[in-house]
């Protein structure tokens, strides 16, 4: 056992309430991001993160931190990447310690780049996010249904998640052979694609005033320097939410919503692993083939 995982950071005031409507502390979400740890943990090394803290808690200023401040200690894992006018030192969480590290430092939630840093610039993982045009979850299940089909006829795999806040997640693994844009633009015209099957149901019209009532399929975050919730992360709303891992069977359920498991139900969020055998990182030349196909 190496010095990095036996280190126990010390939570300052832990005693502080970071979720005043229900009373949960910096103390009991540091001790909550221990406890999902190893399931958390893959989803985050080697990754740049982007820090949502809340020092006075859930319902005080929050803000959202990128650089590394100078006072996070050394051990705390650190990459520096380029931005248009220079360049951003993000940290990166790839043990427990740096987890309940940042938990001590009121991060609520972390959110996680869709790149490694090795190749900042070429995503292994394709997202698209879903939230309800309105307050009814019925139409996120239906487009994350419809996607998962297109996904199939694509020959890609995908996954399905929670965000705790809003919508669900889809997920595609990639072997990082192309750059963001043209993964955004793979994302794009299958997007279009279920679009044009449903005109009534979905759009990509980034304009809410030109959406209606229709569900808009966002693939916005598909570009470099954007970030998406992390698997099992709280988020700053009441009740403490988590984006959950989610079999595509949970779905169908019509009682789902995006925040149905929460902090405190930590041992029920454990209990299934629905992303136990994830599926290998996909090339998208295959699937722009079909795509095209489905297009012509």
């Amino acid at each position: 056992m190496t010095a990095r995982t036996r280190r126990v950071p010390e939570i300052s005031r832990p005693d502080k309430v970071l979720f005043p409507d229900d009373g949960i502390t910096k103390a009991e979400l540091a001790g909550y991001y221990r406890t999902v740890a190893r399931r958390m943990l893959p989803h985050l090394r080697e990754r740049a993160l982007m820090l949502e803290r809340f020092p006075d808690g859930i319902g005080g200023h929050g803000f959202v931190q990128k650089d590394v401040p100078g006072h996070f200690p050394d051990w705390v894992h650190r990459v520096e990447l380029p931005k248009e006018d220079g360049t951003v030192t993000y940290p990166i969480a790839d043990d427990t310690a740096t987890l309940v590290y940042l938990a001590g430092q009121a991060c609520v939630t972390p959110h996680r780049f869709l790149s490694r840093a090795d190749r900042p610039d070429h995503p292994d993982r394709m997202v698209f996010d879903l939230d309800p045009p309105g307050d009814d979850f019925a139409p996120v299940r239906e487009a994350a249904l419809a996607l998962h089909g297109l996904l199939d006829e694509l020959e890609l795999p995908s996954l399905v998640m929670t965000t705790g806040s809003r919508g669900l997640h889809v997920v595609v693994a990639l072997d990082r052979r192309d750059a963001f844009d043209d993964v955004r633009a793979f994302a794009r015209a299958a997007a279009d694609v279920l679009v044009a099957r449903r005109p009534d149901r979905f759009t990509t019209e980034a304009r809410k005033k030109a959406r209606g009532d229709r569900l808009y399929l966002d693939v916005q975050r598909n570009a470099y320097a954007q970030t998406a919730v992390t698997p099992y992360a709280v988020r700053a709303r009441p009740g403490a939410p988590v984006a959950a891992p989610l079999a595509w069977e949970d779905i169908e359920d019509p009682d789902l919503d995006a925040r149905r498991w929460t902090l405190r139900g930590a041992d029920a969020l454990l209990a299934r692993n629905p992303w136990r055998h994830p599926p290998r990182p996909r090339s998208l030349s295959r699937a722009r083939t079909l795509l095209d196909a489905l297009t012509a």
